[in-house]
């Protein structure tokens, strides 16, 4: 099944959702298919596009005018063609006349898949680098302490004297996985685990 998806950028750019329309409909696709949007392509909240990829099932084709109307950045572009090629579902871009169902268009989803891996590293090695940076300057990185050392140090020991964890947990107003959490580092730091988590 052909799915179609438009987006403007404005509610005065109607005849871009004309054209757009006007398109699709000739490549095949049913009116009733078509999904749109009426939003910026930096905006993160598009509804028709949630909803189209949502509808969307393996067999299927989702049909854009152009690629600049699917994804809000190249790295979202990626994102989303990959996300497809994962479900089983073909893409196809009329303006770029790329087509997914075909031999040419299968190797446009290896390229795509080889970009997002290639971003996705990218992006994993700027977090690294940013992370090694911080940490010759003395900052340590990643989240903020849920539970600081005297607070689990106070849990360990209401363990100790036979406090459930669930008791625990509403005591010191924790969440369940925080606690399991914090009790699996603190065993795997001390040569004699203070307490069993099972």
């Amino acid at each position: 099944m052909l799915i179609g998806y438009m987006r403007v950028s404005t509610d005065k750019d109607r005849q871009t959702t004309d054209l757009q329309k006007d398109a699709l409909l000739k490549a095949g696709v049913d009116e009733r298919h078509l999904f749109m949007d009426r939003a910026s392509g930096v905006k993160d909240d598009r509804q028709g596009l949630t909803q189209a990829l949502t509808y969307m099932k393996k067999g299927d084709c989702l049909v854009v005018w152009k690629l600049d109307r699917l994804g809000r950045s190249l790295p979202h572009l990626l994102e989303i063609i990959s996300d497809l090629k994962q479900k089983g579902i073909s893409f196809k871009s009329l303006t770029e006349n790329i087509d997914t169902t075909t031999p040419q268009g299968e190797l446009f989803f290896h390229v795509f898949g080889a970009l997002a891996q290639y971003e996705r590293s990218l992006i994993r090695e700027r977090i690294m680098a940013g992370l090694e940076a911080a940490k010759t300057r003395g900052k340590k990185g990643g989240r903020p302490r849920k539970i600081d050392d005297e607070k689990l140090q106070a849990i360990l020991n209401s363990l100790k004297s036979g406090q459930s964890k669930a008791s625990v947990c509403r005591t010191f107003q924790i969440p369940r996985t925080t606690l399991y959490d914090y009790l699996e580092r603190a065993e795997n730091t001390r040569a004699e685990p203070p307490i069993s988590l099972f």
